[in-house]
This record gives C-alpha cells, sequence and structure tokens, in this order.
C-alpha cells in the first residue's frame, strides 16, 4: 500500500503557467513518487490582523525591494507576516497570564540575536493567548543547513550524449573539493546504463491486471497522476549545503529553495539551542514548554485542506490539499501512498512509519489468502470429516456433567455445531498454515529491511547520523551537582553514578514485575468468574443460555476482560512514565525506548495472558470425575467443552480483535473530531460575536489536537500488538491476518486523515529505520513458532488423531491416514465413568433418567484412563503416554524445524538488493577514480606551470 519513485509524469503550477517534466526513472524505487512543489500555500479565508500587537522584528533586516509589489493572497492567506513577504516558519504561544515572563523575555531576545524575525499577534477569541510568529531570512538559513549538514538538490548534468535516457547519480564533498560524478570516466569515456528490471517486471503485471478493467476499480493500486497537476518533479540528487559552493546547486528562488518542513526543521534547531537564563545550561524550547513558560509550539500547515474547485481542474491549491485528495481521502483506499510527498511534508520518520504500515498491509495479502483458504478447506471438507460426523451420529453416547451440581447430563450429539466449527479451524492444513505464518514473519522482516534500505538510499539517509544528543533537563536538575568530562564534546556535563543507576533499575524491575503480577491477578480473577458462572448459566431460566451455559460463559468473560484489559492500559501508561522518570535516562531517545519497552510488555501481556490461559491451561489440570481438582478447595476448575478447547480460543481471539481494533479506530479518528468539532464550535460563537469572519492559519492550527506527546509510540504500539496477535496463536485463528488486512487498510487512510485534517502539523524529523519496534518484531516472531508449535501439539487435537490414525484405528500399520482411518476415534478418545462415584459436592442434580426412563448408570468424559472395574481405576492408559510423547516429539520437531528454514531465510535473503549494492558500489569507485584524475589534472597543471617559469623536474610523477 504504498509507492516511492523518482519517475512520472508530472506537472507544477508555477506563476499561473504549468510545465510538464518528462518521466526518468530510477532503478532503486519500486512504485511511483509524488514529489510537490514548494509554492505558497492558498486560502480562501481572510486573514483578520488583530493589531494590538506591534511587530517585534527587525523591518530594515527584511528582503524588501523598492517597488516590488506583494501579492495579495500572500497577506491574506496567514502564512505570512504582515508584510506579505516573511513566511510563517514556525509558531509559539503563551498566556499573557503566565507568569514566566522573564524567562520569555530573555529566550526572545536571543532568538533575535540568533537572526530570526519575530511578529506576534494576539488570538481572535482569548485576549490573552500570544502567538509569536518566527520567520528565518536567507542568512540564517543558509548558516544552519550547513552546521545540521542539510542534503539540497544540486545542479543535473546529462553525462550521456543526445537524445540518450540522463540518469543522474550522486555528487559528493571531498577532501574540501566539490566532485560532479557525471557517469563516465574521463579515461574509458564509458557510458553508465542501469537494468530497469522492476519497472518492467511491473508493466507486466499492468498488462495484466488491465484485462480486468471491468470489474476492478478504476487503475487499482495506482496513482491517478493525471489529477496530481501540482507536483513537481525531482529527480536531482542532494549534497549537503555549502554557502561557499552555492553555486552548485539549483537556486531558482531563495525563498523555495528550503521547503517549509526544512525551514521549520532548522528554526527549531536553533530554539532548541538557544538560553531562556543567563544560567549554565538553560537552554531550549523543550524547557519552557516543560515548565509552562510557553504553551504550544508548531510548525503552520500550508492552509487550507479543502477546496471549492477540483484537484483535475485546477490543481492543488497546496500540499496539505494534495495529500487529502490523494492520500487522506477515502476515495483512494485502494491507491498506493504518495510516500515522498508524505516524507517532504511531515518528515523522514513519519514517512517511514507509513512506508512501514504499507508494507505490513502489503504483506498481509498472501497471508490473509492463505488463512481463508485454509478456512474455506476447512468448509468444502466438512461434510466428509469422520470425526464430527461421529460426533454428530453419537446420540446414544452420554456426557458427564461439565459443573458441579447445575449442569446436566448431556448427549454428544448435543455438540455438533460446535465439532464442526472446530474442523473449520482445525484441520489437516492447519499444521501447513502455522509454518507458514513462521516463514512469513521472517520474509517480512528480511524484505522490509531491503525495502527500508531503498527507502534510506533514495531519501539521503544512508549516511546520515543523529548528531549527539542533549541532555534531558529533568536528569541535569538531578544530577547538576555532578560533572564529568564528555569524550566526544569535551565539555563538562552532569552524570549518574553506576550504584545510582543499578539501584533505580532495580527498583524498576521490581515495579515490572509487580504490575504483571496485577495482570496475573486479573486473569485469576476472570479465571473465578468463568468457575462460578457456568454453575449459574446452567441454571438460567432461559433454555437458550441454559443449553449454552459454557459458550455463555466464555463469551461474557472475553467481554469483560476486554473491558479490564483496556482499564489496565491507563493505569500501565502511568506507571511505565512514573519507573521510566524514575529511571532517569540519560537522553530523550535513551528515555523513548525505555518506555518503549515497558509499555509494550505491559500491554503484551495484559493483552495476550487471558488467551495463554485458555490455550495452554483451559482444561488440562481438572483432574477427572470422582476427583476433581478445585480452586482454594472449593470451586471445580473449568472444563473444555466436548468438542474441544479450541473453539474458546478462536472466541476469545476473534472478539478481542474486533473489539479493540474499533476501539483503537474511535480513540484516533473519533475522539479528535469530537474534541475539533467542540472547539470549532466555541471559538466560532467567539468570532461572531465579534463580528469576525474566520482565522488566520496560526488559530486554526492552535485548535486542531496536538500529536501524542508519545510521538509515533501508539500508532506503532498498535500495529505491534496486532502483529503478535496474527502470528503468535494464528494456528488457531486462521482468519487473524485476514481481519488484520482490512483493518489495515482502513487505518492508513484513517492515520492519513487525522494526520492531515485533526492534528497540528507535527515537526519533520528525520531517522533512517523504525528504531526499537524492529527488535521487538523480531521477538515476535521467536514466539511465534514457540506457541503456535504448543497449540498445535495441546490445544488442538491434530497430534492424538495422528496417534490413533497410525496405531489403533483401522490402518494401524499400514502407513495410511484418510477419514477411514478416523473411524471410531471419538469413542477412543472417551472415558468411562461409574455414576456413583461421583462427590457429594459434585453429584448433579438430575439422574439422567430422561435419557433412557432410568437412572443413568455410566457417562463419559474427555480423557485417555482406564474404566472403574479396571485393576487401576481411572489410572492412565498406554495411549495417553503414547500422545504425550508424540506431542513432545512434534514440538521439539517442528521447532527446530521452523527455525532452521528461518535462519535459512535470513541468510538467503540480503539486507540489501543487489541492483542498490552494485549502484552503491558503483559510485564509490567513480569518486575513486574522480580523485585520481583530479590529483592527476592538479599535477599536470603545476608541472605546466613550473616549466613555463622556466623550471624542469626530470624526476617528477608523472
Amino acid at each position: 500500500m504504498e509507492a516511492s519513485s523518482s519517475g512520472s509524469t508530472i506537472s507544477s503550477v508555477t506563476g499561473g503557467k504549468t510545465k510538464t517534466h518528462q518521466p526518468a526513472k530510477d532503478v532503486n524505487i519500486f512504485f511511483d513518487e509524488l514529489e510537490g512543489v514548494n509554492s505558497p500555500s492558498k486560502d480562501d479565508d481572510s486573514l483578520l490582523h488583530h493589531g494590538n500587537l506591534t511587530s517585534t522584528s527587525d523591518d530594515a533586516s527584511r528582503l524588501e525591494v523598492v517597488g516590488e509589489e506583494v501579492p495579495d493572497k500572500n497577506k491574506t492567506s496567514g502564512l505570512y507576516f504582515r508584510d506579505g513577504k516573511c513566511r510563517i516558519d514556525y509558531i509559539l504561544v503563551y498566556r499573557k497570564s503566565n507568569p514566566q515572563t522573564e524567562k520569555r523575555e530573555v529566550f526572545e531576545r536571543n532568538i533575535r540575536a540568533e537572526g530570526l524575525q519575530m511578529e506576534k499577534e494576539s488570538s481572535l477569541t482569548n485576549s490573552d493567548i500570544i502567538f509569536v510568529k518566527l520567520h528565518a531570512p536567507w542568512e540564517v538559513l543558509g548558516k544552519y543547513a550547513e552546521l545540521m549538514n542539510v542534503r539540497m538538490p544540486f545542479r543535473p548534468f546529462n553525462p550521456f550524449s543526445a537524445g540518450a535516457p540522463c540518469i543522474l547519480v550522486r555528487c559528493c564533498f571531498l577532501n574540501g573539493h566539490f566532485i560532479e560524478i557525471n557517469g563516465r570516466s574521463r579515461r574509458s569515456r564509458r557510458k553508465i546504463y542501469y537494468l530497469h528490471r522492476r519497472y518492467k517486471f511491473m508493466n507486466r503485471i499492468e498488462k495484466q491486471i488491465s484485462r480486468f478493467r471491468g470489474w476492478l476499480p478504476r487503475k487499482p493500486m495506482k496513482l491517478d497522476k493525471e489529477t496530481l497537476p501540482d507536483l513537481e518533479e525531482n529527480d536531482c540528487y542532494t549534497a549537503p549545503f555549502s554557502q561557499q559552493r552555492i553555486h552548485h546547486f539549483i537556486i531558482h528562488n531563495k525563498d523555495t529553495f528550503f521547503n517549509n518542513a526544512t525551514r521549520s526543521r532548522i528554526v527549531h534547531h536553533i530554539l532548541q539551542r538557544v538560553k531562556y537564563e543567563e544560567g549554565k545550561n538553560k537552554i531550549g524550547l523543550n524547557r519552557l514548554l516543560s515548565n509552562g513558560s510557553y504553551e504550544a509550539a508548531f510548525p503552520l500547515h500550508e492552509g487550507s485542506y479543502r477546496s471549492k474547485n477540483s484537484i483535475k481542474t485546477h490543481g492543488a491549491e497546496n500540499h496539505r490539499h494534495l495529500l487529502y485528495e490523494c492520500w487522506a481521502s477515502w476515495g483512494v483506499w485502494y491507491k498506493y501512498q504518495p510516500l515522498d510527498l508524505v516524507r517532504r511534508y511531515f518528515g523522514e520518520k513519519i514517512g517511514l512509519y507509513f512506508a512501514w504500515l504499507g508494507w505490513y498491509t502489503g504483506m498481509l495479502f498472501p497471508a490473509a489468502f492463505i488463512g481463508l483458504f485454509v478456512f474455506l478447506y476447512g468448509v468444502t471438507t466438512l461434510n466428509h470429516c469422520q470425526v464430527s460426523k461421529e460426533v454428530c451420529q453419537a446420540t446414544d453416547i452420554i456426557m458427564c456433567p461439565i459443573c458441579d451440581k447445575y449442569c446436566p447430563f448431556m448427549r454428544l450429539s448435543d455438540s455438533c455445531i460446535y465439532a464442526k466449527v472446530t474442523h473449520l479451524f482445525d484441520n489437516g492444513a492447519t499444521v501447513f498454515f502455522a509454518v507458514f505464518m513462521a516463514v512469513w514473519a521472517t520474509v517480512f522482516l528480511e524484505f522490509w529491511k531491503r525495502r527500508r534500505a531503498v527507502i534510506a538510499y533514495d531519501w539521503d539517509l544512508i549516511d546520515w547520523e543523529e548528531e549527539e544528543e542533549e541532555i534531558r533537563p529533568q536528569f541535569e536538575a538531578k544530577y547538576s551537582k555532578k560533572e564529568r568530562m564528555n569524550p566526544i564534546s569535551g565539555k563538562p556535563e552532569p552524570y549518574q553514578a553506576f550504584a545510582d543507576k543499578c539501584s533505580r533499575l532495580i527498583v524498576s524491575a521490581s515495579g515490572i514485575f509487580f504490575m504483571i503480577c496485577v495482570v496475573i491477578a486479573a486473569v485469576f480473577g476472570i479465571v473465578i468468574y468463568r468457575v462460578v458462572t457456568v454453575s449459574t448459566f446452567a441454571a438460567f431460566k432461559w433454555a437458550l443460555i441454559r443449553n449454552n451455559s459454557q459458550v455463555a460463559t466464555t463469551g461474557t468473560a472475553v467481554c469483560i476482560n476486554f473491558c479490564i484489559i483496556m482499564l489496565l492500559n491507563v493505569l500501565y501508561e502511568k506507571v511505565a512514565l512514573f519507573l521510566t522518570n524514575l529511571e532517569q535516562p540519560r537522553t530523550e531517545s535513551e528515555w523513548e525506548n525505555s518506555f518503549t519497552l515497558k509499555m509494550f510488555l505491559f500491554q503484551f501481556v495484559n493483552l495476550n495472558s487471558s488467551t495463554f490461559y485458555i490455550a495452554f491451561f483451559l482444561g488440562r489440570f481438572t483432574g477427572h470425575p470422582g476427583a476433581y481438582l478445585r480452586l482454594i478447595n472449593r470451586w471445580r476448575l473449568e472444563e473444555c467443552h466436548p468438542s474441544g478447547c479450541l473453539i474458546d480460543l478462536c472466541m476469545q481471539m476473534g472478539i478481542i480483535m474486533v473489539l479493540k481494533q474499533t476501539w483503537n479506530n474511535f480513540m484516533e479518528l473519533g475522539y479528535p473530531l469530537i474534541q475539533n468539532w467542540w472547539t470549532r464550535r466555541k471559538t466560532t460563537a467567539r468570532v461572531w460575536h465579534t463580528g469576525k469572519t474566520s482565522f488566520p492559519q496560526w488559530e486554526k492550527d492552535y485548535n486542531l489536537q496536538p500529536m501524542n506527546a508519545y510521538g509515533l509510540f501508539d500508532e506503532y504500539l498498535e500495529m505491534i500488538l496486532q502483529f503478535g496477535f496474527t502470528t503468535i496463536f494464528v494456528a488457531a485463528f486462521p482468519l487473524a491476518p485476514l481481519l488484520a488486512l482490512l483493518n489495515n487498510i482502513i487505518e492508513i487512510r484513517l492515520d492519513a486523515y487525522k494526520f492531515v485534517t485533526q492534528w497540528r502539523r507535527p515537526l519533520a524529523s528525520r531517522a533512517k529505520d523504525i528504531g526499537i519496534w524492529y527488535g521487538i518484531l523480531e521477538g515476535i516472531g521467536i514466539l511465534s513458532v514457540i506457541t503456535n508449535a504448543f497449540v498445535i501439539a495441546v490445544t488442538s487435537d491434530f497430534i492424538p488423531r495422528l496417534v490413533y490414525a497410525y496405531k489403533y484405528g483401522p490402518c494401524a500399520g499400514q502407513g495410511e491416514a484418510g477419514q477411514k482411518c478416523m473411524v471410531g476415534y471419538v469413542n477412543a478418545s472417551l472415558s468411562v465413568f461409574l455414576v456413583s462415584d461421583f462427590e457429594n459436592r459434585s453429584e448433579p442434580t438430575s439422574n439422567g433418567s430422561e435419557f433412557s426412563g432410568s437412572p443413568l448408570k455410566y457417562c463419559r468424559y474427555r480423557d485417555y484412563r482406564d474404566p472403574p472395574h479396571s485393576p487401576v481405576p481411572y489410572g492412565y492408559t498406554l495411549q495417553f503416554w503414547h500422545v504425550l510423547a508424540a506431542r513432545l516429539a512434534f514440538i521439539i520437531v517442528f521447532e527446530h524445524l521452523v527455525f532452521c528454514i528461518k535462519h535459512l531465510i535470513s541468510y538467503l535473503i540480503p539486507d540489501l538488493p543487489k541492483d542498490l549494492r552494485d549502484r552503491m558500489r558503483r559510485e564509490k569507485y567513480l569518486i575513486q577514480e574522480m580523485m585520481y584524475e583530479a590529483e592527476l589534472e592538479r599535477l599536470q597543471k603545476e608541472r605546466k606551470e613550473r616549466k613555463k617559469n622556466g623550471k624542469s623536474y626530470h624526476n617528477e610523477w608523472p
């Protein structure tokens, strides 16, 4: 569900004229790219200047030209200063009633000292709220872009002769010299051609898809580039910006050379390093936000995301409008994502999240297809299943009660429906699907590494490294009295003693252990509920509930468990935040990683603990009739349904997945929509009261919801937990990938809609990968192999049926396995119990006379035990030990086989695609060639100059 490439025929609107760029292909990119022109945004709303505050910017330093006309749209768009020339790059918000006035004054004075221009406006709806508009002039942008190594496009160079396709390769700085690698060696004068195998492959796919245009949506999974007239192609490679070599860069207009996201990132970089007190290390906007000096800080959206005019006929008003139409709109749910446009508007970190989410969603297609095939295989073979036939025909087999007192005797044929439903999920294809999903998880992660490498190369992230992080203010305040020399910067900084760090980690680990015990206690409470409620439902007046007491118990227990999960999640967030702050991490990344691990561990245990109980403990330690194991010597432990425990596990997973995904979608979209609607309602009433008609852009954005304080944490956590549900117990619920796929198709557009329309614009930040989440995904992949092996061996009846077919059935010793070999399996899997051996507190109120007209003498139960009149009454039979040995052997063989396949796949799939690796090696080779030739040319030039001056050196090289 994603797209990223540098080739397409795209038009751009500049100065009212449309110019068309011809397509160019890049070997590294698999899908189509969208890149937007960085032009001023349009907005139909007029900017209502609230002139009670004067500008604090230095008017003399602005880029004003005598006689220059400023477009009226700039003055009314809400994206510029009052003069219509200086674009607003960042917004700070504070309240006049806030007492931190001195810190703000020092901070703003130092902001102006750094060269930033400033202008203030008061809110239209609340005069106490002040907006500080910041603008970075060209000199400041150039200075800090060079310090931050911001990569910008340089002038394209066509290395080929006339008529040949132009393929640009990278430029770089070497030893202080700017080198253009133009694709040919000065010695050999050879041209470089790259094969476009991916594009040829995609063209073949498009031809096949075009045959089904009649029933597929128009241009399925492709971007309608003819409807995107407001994009500009960007095929140029980039190099770190340098003011000394500014003539090498493509600068048509200094005001638009740095796009809005880059400008905001540069301004934020400056604000993070400006002092707000004259003391030592009293710097940074984040600290002013944390102590309440400023209420909010954010870059502006580029105007309205809606337009009265059609994008097909009039083009996009701005990048936000373009993102809404081609990405966040629900009508394009079947299209690829314009990842390059997302990256340009929101930054690489958010772009990588949507790239990963799109890749994950795309990889779910084969998993969902195979899971649906397993389910449909169960449907088609249902009428031929010998086990379900025997269950449905077993009208003469009377089963023992599943609870004390009130549960009646029941015919085995009464569980016919449950036996058929169990076969839909537990059939001959289940083992294959479990192996497939284990391999699928490995393939997904390995190919994501390849995809990430391609994206990192395309977005110039290969050589990008995070700069040295600043110390967290809380860490500095706590350990300001203890300092030591930083080995990197050479400056003194606070440090945490090893003993103090260990003691804090021990306390934090104890807190984590305590919270896990809380989860176990909650599961224990659910177990008690199930044990007590099954008897209550068995004595219920309604026959529907009384006859399905166990299913009613399971369904209500799952719903209650879901409510407990959601309540504990709120508690876990507060506890994880407290424990993380207790550890006092040194930097923001350390804090984020520690918080992420705690939250994932808490929520994973909270979400899956009850599922583990049903899968591996329910009905395993109940004892047998006449000698039941009891909880606190009172409540009899819950038994599985006569058709097995797998149906309980399926209900648990299905209900939890549906409810949790529905709740998450509501909280992600419904809550911001309601909040923003309520805010608009209140503010609109105030504006009408003052006689105004609309808001400026900064006030519109201020009224939107701020991005989550933890960034993309919630989005990643939701998908990672879903990935765990999709893989860990997939052998018991093959439809889990299908449910995940349907949810993710909605999730992509829901997140896109939320980012574009409901949230303030987040700061564009860079990242090379998805961070710590990749390691968590690998851990889930390993855990899924183990759990699926146990689900097949312990929870399902696959192993007992296999043992019966080859050892005890009519085909025993013949090496055959089929439905004819399962004749008699149901009877062989049930043991006999003498009714008179019931304990007094277990004896049912009904004597079973309704079945035969006389009191029942024997009943049956699921187990492999000797009959009551054998030498060892109710002892384990030889078949029990054969089944147990087969289960253990299956677990060992399954795990080793799947792990070997996973490691083999990891070894065979390289992290870098071959064409990308060849291209990077080629560029490295060209750099070395150019260095050699540049040095050779320099020596030859020096030699000629020396000869010209009458000097001769006979032994000079070359």
